[in-house]
């Protein structure tokens, strides 16, 4: 057909051909100039706001850090941040930072609900998203997605954490726990997880109470729990509502015992010492003794003028996971990171052990703690409140003791 062609008209037909391909490439080989984006949402406003915070400058700093390193593979990282707000709203951002934005990750979350509704869109797009603080089992299981990875522990790991230790402190086996519970998805999670966990190690529920998550006045729940008298109050709160909590729960001088399934350490620096009470699990505190906690410590402090809480540790980390995958896989493509992140790689979590991501349902296996209130008399500065256990499970146990089994968390991902 073009043997007879006009060379002038086939180099003109040639040249629209070449724009025409640039145009119809996909987006990853035209994105492969310039910085590498990576976008970060989590809530910055409402009840979970305070621990947003330290995720964004986790997140940042992070960032910071790997730029004044070179880079990934020589080029720089432009990290995007933005106000998950509520489902709805993270859904649509997720949604422009794929496919306005071109970021090769999405990195952060706290709600579980919203974390489902980012999955959700990251899944779609074929783009690898780090869940750094929903906590709910189901993530992990019937809602699992092939392109939704989990630095965030889950609830059950939580609930196993600190249970060793109330079960060595005999505050299971028939005793009678009265539980107070936020009222969402995270909430609903932790106690179905917790009762599970009560019913196997021969304790029973005095009452379990949901909790709005806008309460900020717990004077009737508090005269509840002084008229059932409890053997152990069991915390299954978010956000502000530990902190509210924990400050009521001293005001009324109440004697029970107190421990907590979900926890963040901002909350308890929010109680303050002689409010902040009991033993609580924990996926990283800022004392943890490695050479890689320490610099985190002393940058995020400098950076800040506090120390890092666990929310931060998880951003940090994810921002760190998403350029070891980019830099050893020298690619930016979504099925190439999750092939990696799949195939066992470690990777250094600020902890004794190396973690990395099981493959079955993409749940970050790490060591965890138990920490437990210092006596006001013992609190040396605002911000060393608690002692800690050491990680768990212990240096001889299988690193998957406290993860989620195949019948706690069933998942079925598609491809």
């Amino acid at each position: 057909m073009t043997q007879g062609m006009n060379p002038t008209r086939r180099r003109i037909m040639q040249g629209t051909l070449a724009a025409g391909a640039a145009l119809a490439m996909p987006a990853i080989v035209r994105a492969q100039e310039g910085p590498i984006r990576i976008g970060h949402l989590t809530p910055r406003t409402g009840f979970l706001g305070p621990l947003g915070e330290y995720a964004v400058a986790a997140a940042q700093l992070a960032t910071e850090e790997i730029n004044a390193a070179g880079g990934i593979n020589g080029r720089k990282v432009e990290l995007l941040t933005e106000d998950s707000v509520n489902p709805q709203t993270a859904s649509s951002k997720a949604e422009r930072y794929i496919e306005r934005d071109k970021v090769v990750a999405i990195v952060g979350e706290i709600s579980s609900a919203s974390a489902l509704a980012i999955g959700q869109v990251a899944q779609r797009g074929r783009t690898p998203f780090f869940n750094t603080g929903a906590n709910s089992d189901a993530l992990r299981g019937q809602d699992c997605k092939r392109f939704m990875f989990h630095i965030e522990g889950a609830n059950s790991m939580y609930v196993k954490a600190v249970g060793r230790s109330l079960v060595q402190e005999g505050l299971v086996k028939g005793k009678k726990w009265y539980s107070l519970t936020a009222d969402y998805a995270f909430g609903h999670d932790l106690l179905r997880v917790a009762k599970v966990f009560m019913e196997a190690n021969g304790g029973t529920f005095a009452a379990d109470e949901l909790v709005p998550t806008d309460a900020t006045d717990f004077s009737a729940y508090l005269i509840k729990i002084r008229q059932a008298k409890p053997d152990l109050v069991i915390s299954n709160l978010a956000g502000n509502q530990i902190t509210n909590f924990l400050k009521q729960y001293a005001e009324y001088g109440l004697p029970f015992p107190i421990a907590g399934f979900g926890f963040d350490t901002a909350l308890a620096w929010g109680a303050g010492p002689g409010s902040f009470a009991g033993t609580w699990p924990c996926l990283w505190h800022h004392k943890v003794d490695t050479p890689s906690a320490k610099a985190f410590v002393a940058a995020f402090t400098k950076k800040t003028g506090k120390p890092p809480e666990n929310q931060a540790w998880g951003d940090y980390n994810g921002i760190r996971i998403v350029a070891q995958a980019i830099r050893e896989t020298k690619s930016m493509e979504g099925p190439a990171l999750v092939s990696y992140l799949e195939s066992g790689a470690k990777f250094d979590v600020l902890k004794p052990r190396p973690g990395y991501f099981r493959a079955r349902d993409h749940q970050l296996i790490s060591e965890m703690f138990a920490i437990t209130a210092l006596p006001a008399d013992k609190v040396k500065d605002k911000w060393d409140i608690f002692t800690s256990s050491p990680a768990l499970p212990g240096p001889q146990e299988d690193m998957e003791v406290l993860a989620p089994t195949a019948e706690e968390a069933a998942c079925k991902m598609d491809a």
